[in-house]
């Protein structure tokens, strides 16, 4: 076991919607959202301990105006059809919560040094009249069967408007190939605590489950994990096929000092055992807009699973 792993207590600091992917090589890289929310940046390292010293290298940075000027937010790193991809969302200077998806893809093998080049905003189905429309972020990718999909968080409504996820079939890595499916929308109290939310998809497989965890309501101590599961035969554009769990998976656990624990994602060990990747804070109260507070930082945990296997979260070790 890697002796650099800490568990459930903070590891990488001031670093939000952590996202942590093993090659097919064995290399592992992080990303991460940064305080000032104005570049991405990557870290590799041969162990996943490794990651916590590792030399941290910003591969792009925001423009100065227009689109991706602001809020450069939870980006992700996906080797697709033998090429590296970035997914992150952005605002703009002019228009701050005008929050987008875009993509960034990488000229050559090596995602630490060589240049990366715009791809632009995720592009919708033809025929779909509502994806990325409006507020939409947290894109995360996986395959199932020869199939590849992407979720995302995207706002509808009016007033405070709501988070809901949404999951579609992918034409390419930059492309939709299907319609927008509504997957989970904030349904209980858990998930409408300061704003109705759901949003930060990760995905998790299990002897042919696919699970699907998510973060929900504001971003202070009631942030809290929520999770879908569905069949990995099932139809996953069909809404029908995916089961929502009444609470949270994991919450704010005070004897331990871990507030608003979300936005994970998952990883293997170097033995091949699941690791969640999850961002939490270690006070209760925030000192200021909790979106510019820093104090955001990665926790490391286990995944267990119990008799029936399904994953349990817990902070207690």
């Amino acid at each position: 076991m890697d002796e650099k792993l800490k568990w459930n207590q903070p590891w990488i600091l001031q670093r939000a919607d952590p996202y942590v992917y093993r090659h097919t090589d064995g290399t592992y890289y992080f990303t991460a959202s940064v305080p000032d929310y104005d570049r991405i940046v990557l870290r590799r390292a041969g162990t996943l301990g490794g990651l916590y010293s590792a030399e941290e290298t910003a591969i792009w940075h925001r423009h100065h105006s227009g689109p991706m000027s602001m809020h450069i937010w939870a980006p992700e790193l996906h080797y697709l059809d033998g090429k590296w991809y970035v997914y992150f969302a952005g605002g703009e200077v002019n228009d701050p919560w005008k929050i987008r998806p875009y993509l960034l893809e990488c000229v050559g093998q090596d995602p630490m040094k060589d240049e990366w080049m715009e791809r632009g905003k995720m592009k919708a189905a033809p025929d779909d009249e509502f994806s990325f429309r409006a507020f939409s972020l947290d894109a995360t990718v996986f395959e199932n069967h020869g199939k590849r999909y992407y979720i995302w968080a995207e706002k509808v409504g009016v007033g405070k408007q709501i988070s809901n996820l949404y999951i579609a079939e992918m034409e390419s890595p930059c492309r939709l190939k299907t319609v927008q499916v509504l997957l989970t929308t904030p349904d209980y109290d858990w998930e409408r605590v300061g704003f109705w939310v759901n949003e930060g998809p990760a995905v998790l497989k299990h002897d042919g489950k696919i699970f699907v965890t998510y973060s929900a309501s504001e971003t202070g101590a009631a942030y809290c994990v929520g999770m879908l599961t569905a069949d990995e035969d099932a139809d996953l554009l069909d809404p029908a096929s995916w089961k929502k769990e009444r609470h949270p998976v994991l919450a704010s656990d005070a004897e331990r000092g871990i507030y608003g624990p979300g936005h994970n994602s998952f990883t293997t060990d170097s033995e091949g055992n699941p690791v969640m990747v999850y961002h939490a804070r270690t006070e209760s109260e925030i000192e200021g807009n909790p979106l510019y507070n820093p104090n955001r930082h990665v926790f490391l945990m286990r995944v267990r699973w119990d008799n029936e296997g399904r994953p349990v979260f817990e902070t207690g070790e």
